[in-house]
This record gives C-alpha cells, structure tokens and sequence, in this order.
C-alpha cells in the first residue's frame, strides 16, 4: 500500500498540469466576455454568470493546487506551476470584482472602462495561446507572452488618462463620489491587468529555464 502510494506520488502528470492551466486561460477568456456582456445590459441575470464563470474557475484552480500537493516530479518547475496559476486566478477575480463593484455602487460602465475591457480580453487571448504552447512550442508561448506585457502597458496608458479625464472640474459633491466610485472600478481593471502581466513574466521565466 505505501508503495503504491509513493509510485503515485512520484509518477510526473504532464498532462494534468498544462491541462489544468490551459482551463484556467479558457476561464480567463470567458470571464472577460461574461464582464463585457454585464457592461452591455447590467442585469442580475449576467451578474450571476460572471459569478458562475470565477467560481467554475476557483474550482481548477483548487484542482490543481492539490493535484501539485500529490505530486513530487511535475513537467516544470512546482513554484512556476503554482505562480502561474495563481496570477490567473487572480486576474480573474479582479475582473469579476469588477462587475460587483459597478452593482455595489449602482453605476454604468462608461466608455473608458469598456475599451480598458477590450485590452483585458486580448491579454486573455494571448496568455490562452501561451499556455497551449508552452511545451511544444515555448518560443511562440514567449511570443505570446510578450504580446501580454505590451497589453498591460496599453492598460495601463489607458488607466492613467482615464484618471487625468475623470477628475477634471468636479461639479458638486455628487459629482466627486461618481468619480471615486468610477476610479475604483477602473483600478480593479488595472489589477487584472498587472496579474496579467505577471502571468506573462512566469511563462517567459519557464521559457528561459528550457532553454
């Protein structure tokens, strides 16, 4: 019985692991399209899909938490597998705070979260791609990855100018609470974007360790 449970343990599952990050970058995707879609009608019924999407995505990520806890021989580095994981995790989550703070503060998107959006979905696309050709072709998955961090530049160009525009001759006090409240969403963007980004500098890590 011990044996079998140390063969177990130290049997590598390549395949698990890509997999299981792989599913994560789908959920990236999905989350950011679930946030556009409460951007086009905020409604309680698209809230509760950009929820359903972070759980669905918590969940591969507890999967693969403990599938790493099993496991002694792992395809790359255990602390890359599990850095990477959490970045896109986390990019998640920042997405979804997203859409609970614009329901919390009962505001709209405005034009500037909506294209800071767009970047977010591309980023998502790019670590997709990254992730598939991680092993096979880690030269194109560095390739991708530097796409992401370019993103996150454009991210964060868009956030600044963004915040220059938004706190430009405050009215009234109204006024200057919809401004704070509209940063903060913005800063959430922001977020994803720098886990993004992070994200990206763990695969080119990878990439640099295989060659």
């Amino acid at each position: 019985m011990q044996m079998e449970w140390l063969k177990r343990f130290l049997k590598p599952r390549q395949s698990n692991f890509i997999q299981l990050l792989i599913e994560q970058g789908e959920y990236a995707i999905a989350s950011v399209e679930a946030l556009q879609a409460y951007f086009n009608k905020q409604s309680d019924k698209k809230s509760i899909k950009a929820r359903q999407v972070e759980k669905a995505a918590d969940e591969v990520q507890r999967i693969l938490v403990h599938e790493l806890q099993q496991t002694f021989v792992t395809p790359i580095d255990r602390e890359d597998i599990f850095s990477l994981s959490r970045a896109i995790d986390n990019f998640i989550d920042y997405v979804y705070d997203t859409v609970e703070e614009l329901e919390i503060f009962e505001i709209e998107a405005s034009e500037a979260v909506s294209e800071i959006a767009s970047m977010l979905l591309e980023m998502a696309n790019e670590l997709h791609l990254a992730l598939q050709r991680l092993l096979d072709h880690p030269g194109v998955a560095a390739e991708h990855a530097r796409r992401m961090k370019s993103l996150e530049n454009q991210v964060e160009k868009a956030y600044r100018r963004n915040l220059a525009a938004l706190f430009q001759g405050p009215e009234d006090m109204h006024h200057v609470m919809d401004m704070l409240k509209m940063r903060e969403v913005q800063r959430h963007l922001s977020n994803a974007a720098d886990q993004g980004d992070m994200a990206a500098d763990i695969i080119m890590d990878i990439v640099v360790k295989w060659s």
